[in-house]
């Protein structure tokens, strides 16, 4: 079991992070497209050689700019898996997973039937599907031998079916072994069913890290919040318990144990807690503001109405009401409407 410590500055791609994944570990990367997350990967994988840095994997450094170290690729003992399985056409399935030095045919043999995929050891690529593909692309990155796993959306594009069945076999031979590993991916269920901790990325600075369970519970980060499907607004919390936000808007809420009176901090709330309204709601609600609607999307059962995104470039707050409350009120985009969340149900916790 090996763990992994990444120090990297990539001055052209304006990304600047450091982290740690412990030995056994999984660890998921998420960010909006362009924050960075490949190049990541790219950077552990020596496929990308930083600006200033360290890359180490147990004990052996494999990146040290300060030293002028670099460790070519195929000698980093690191397995990439892209949404592209990327498996070589002219080489058949067994073929393709003894490809590496290290592995043989013996390995390969032992690979597929761990994969679930010995009875495809004949064929060529062509005759695979996406599934089928995927799962030989996966033999042949653990028949290598890996101290580490990067896992690049590996299971985009696969239908719901063969998705599930790729988490079950990810789950079972990458956590099973004790292999470090990093996966990038646009879908909450990858998260929920592989990740040990979760990295956030923005503009290619990490904004936020923790356990799956905490950045999902309660993000504090823009992009986690979308992902996680929460509301999230910024600001600074006063002594009486409201947050302000940079444009003068007061929030109400219920503080959490480690909120610092004077200090950044986010409220968070469900789109479900929130009520909209054509005019103006008098009453209980103690949080009431007037936005434009900019989406409205069926979301499960319900309707999910999305305003444009807040003053500081935060994703639009999002409200989900039943499809007969859309219709009665007959919501378009660019309708002027109320959202109002009772103060019971916002949080306000520390911000990243």
């Amino acid at each position: 079991m090996t763990d992994v410590s990444v120090r990297a500055v990539v001055e052209n791609r304006g990304v600047d992070i450091e982290f740690a994944v412990a030995a056994g570990e999984v660890l998921a990367v998420l960010g909006p497209n362009g924050a960075g997350k490949s190049t990541v990967l790219h950077v552990i994988a020596g496929l990308v050689r930083p600006d200033e840095g360290v890359v180490r994997v147990g004990d052996r450094v494999l990146t040290d700019t300060a030293s002028g170290t670099h460790v070519a690729t195929h000698d980093r003992h690191v397995g990439l898996l892209m949404q592209d399985p990327l498996l070589f056409p002219h080489l058949s399935v067994a073929a393709n997973v003894a490809f590496s030095p290290r592995s043989s045919p013996k390995d390969a043999a032992r690979w597929l039937d761990e994969v679930d995929a010995a009875q495809l050891a004949d064929r060529m690529p062509r005759q695979l599907s996406g599934g089928q593909a995927q799962r030989i692309a996966l033999a042949r990155a653990l028949a290598a031998e890996p101290d580490v796993l990067l896992l690049d959306e590996p299971l985009a594009g696969l239908d719901v079916g063969v998705a599930a069945a790729m988490r079950k076999l990810l789950s079972r031979v990458v956590v099973r072994d004790g292999r470090s590993a990093v996966l990038i991916t646009h879908d909450v269920v990858d998260v929920l069913t592989l990740a040990d901790t979760v990295l956030v990325l923005e503009a290619g600075k990490v904004v936020e890290k923790g356990s799956t369970a905490t950045v999902l519970a309660a993000p504090r980060s823009k992009f986690g919040a979308r992902f996680a499907g929460v509301n999230l607004v910024l600001g600074t919390v006063g002594a009486d318990g409201v947050l302000t936000t940079q444009w003068g808007q007061v929030w109400h809420g219920v503080p959490g144990a480690d909120t610092v009176a004077g200090s950044s901090a986010v409220a968070l709330f469900k789109p479900a807690a929130v009520a909209v309204y054509r005019d103006e709601p008098h009453g209980s609600p103690r949080n009431t503001i007037e936005v434009t609607v900019a989406e409205l999307d069926s979301h499960g059962s319900a309707i999910r109405v999305r305003a444009e995104e807040q003053p500081d470039g935060a994703p639009g707050l999002a409200a989900d009401i039943t499809a007969g409350s859309a219709s009665d009120m007959r919501l378009t985009p660019g309708d002027r409407v109320f959202f109002s969340v009772k103060a019971q149900e916002v949080t306000l916790l520390p911000s990243s």
